[in-house]
């Protein structure tokens, strides 16, 4: 009696069309985890050069005000 109650599993259209959407939500998932991660990599980068710029900037002034203590020493 068991037996006559037992249904194979087959598959449907609205069944395929979740799968695939499911499929497509991952794919754009992970591309937009990419580009995220690459995002992160460039503006680390553009922070590193920034710094470098601040302190090049900084070292320029020190200079210039040791110079020109230098040069109004006797």
């Amino acid at each position: 009696m068991a037996d006559r109650f037992a249904y194979e599993p087959f598959e449907c259209a609205p069944g395929l069309r979740l799968a695939a959407h499911e499929r497509v939500s991952q794919i754009h998932h992970e591309n937009l985890n990419k580009r995220l991660d690459r995002l992160e990599e460039l503006l680390e980068r553009l922070e590193k050069r920034l710094w470098l710029a601040v302190y090049g900037v900084a070292a320029v002034i020190l200079a210039q005000a040791v110079q020109s203590f230098v040069a109004s020493a006797p």
